[in-house]
């Protein structure tokens, strides 16, 4: 970067160019059938600046897993939004604030039980609101969702003869298939999804409506655009946008470019062979065991330690890096990262040019 000297460390980097390339392969993996089976997760992000990219790219359907995720989305132009995580207590109303201060906005929500389904039913009543609801599917992750079945259906139906929701069909996030052979993930992708086809036609023989299934992280969803019988299926990727060192170790190869980088310096050299930087638990997603960041330059160092402030990294080239020096970093984890800054540097033709607020970091914006 050509004016680092003027960005302090550690620093989030989110180059511009990079996001619209990767913007542009998301695109060409849905082929004839355009952006429209796109719905890009921005959890990843969190950045107005980016939906606004986005949505420039003709992707208008995006994925949220909090109410200020959902506010930051509809504030920057979003026109479909997802929220895909089950709201309960004073979250069911701020859902419904949501639909009431964006009328312009279609937003939906996902549910895997009676009792949610009938709180959302009431709340939308007593608004006079119709929402739209997907019943949230347990496709062998077993974080949330319910099992294909005789109680999946009669959830399916119970919103689907409610007066105040709409029945739009299905959720199923299949966070637990992770492998780096594509022929192994269609596989795996095949075993989750094949009971969600059967079940689905079963209950449309019944007489139910499914317009669409909603689906797939990063790993998977360019391999089910490619093989997914049912053609109204969306996938929902988010860290391809910004990518990270995580994703190539557990997911079939893609050719998504680093667009976020940690800016950071080292501080200290304690000893001969060792380095001290400024990245420590508070900089970088450190829910994983080391390595939580590969540095460019440093791919072989060995991990010796990590505080809150201070990372410390053995090298045989530590006499090569002076205190001061600058490193370029990427994250194993993005998401979590982004989360951890109040604001990112927007990199553009090698210059950082402005600072973006990470608007839905924020648990609460206005609702």
């Amino acid at each position: 970067m050509n004016n680092v000297e003027e960005v302090p460390s550690p620093s989030l980097l989110i180059d511009i160019g990079r996001v619209k390339s990767n913007l542009q392969r998301m695109i060409r993996w849905a082929g004839q059938r355009g952006p429209e089976v796109l719905r890009p997760h921005v959890k990843t992000h969190k950045l107005p600046q980016i939906v606004q990219l986005k949505l420039k790219a003709g992707i208008t359907k995006f994925k949220t897993s909090t109410i200020a995720e959902c506010e930051m989305t509809a504030e920057a132009g979003g026109e479909d939004i997802l929220m895909a995580y089950q709201p309960v207590g004073p979250n069911i109303r701020r859902f419904l604030t949501l639909v009431e201060t964006f009328p312009d906005c279609r937003f939906s929500t996902i549910v895997d039980c009676l009792e949610i389904a009938q709180q959302l039913s009431d709340e939308a009543t007593r608004i006079g609101a119709v929402i739209d609801l997907f019943v949230d599917l347990n496709v062998g992750m077993n974080r949330t969702g319910i099992h294909v079945g005789e109680s999946a259906e009669r959830l399916y139906r119970f919103i689907s003869e409610s007066p105040s929701c709409n029945a739009v069909g299905l959720h199923a996030y299949d966070g637990h298939i992770h492998h780096t052979d594509p022929e192994t993930v269609v596989n795996l992708v095949y075993e989750a999804f094949t009971p969600v086809w059967e079940w689905k036609r079963q209950i449309e023989s019944r007489g139910l409506v499914v317009p669409k299934v909603v689906g797939c992280g990063t790993p998977t969803s360019k391999l089910m655009l490619q093989n997914a019988p049912d053609c109204d299926v969306e996938v929902s990727a988010g860290t391809s946008v910004l990518w990270d060192a995580g994703q190539p170790t557990f997911s079939p190869p893609m050719d998504f470019e680093n667009a976020a980088l940690l800016l950071a310096r080292i501080i200290s050299r304690p000893t001969e062979s060792t380095l001290c930087i400024d990245v420590g638990h508070k900089s970088v997603a450190a829910e994983m065991q080391p390595p939580r960041i590969v540095f460019r330059g440093l791919e072989d160092a060995e991990f010796v330690m990590q505080s809150e402030e201070h990372l410390v990294l053995k090298t045989d080239f530590a006499a090569d890096y002076p205190v001061g020096s600058v490193l370029y970093g990427m994250p194993v984890h993005i998401c979590p990262t982004v989360a951890l800054y109040d604001h990112v540097w927007c990199v553009q033709d090698g210059l950082a040019i402005e600072r973006w607020p990470v608007t839905a970091r924020a648990r609460q914006i206005t609702i």
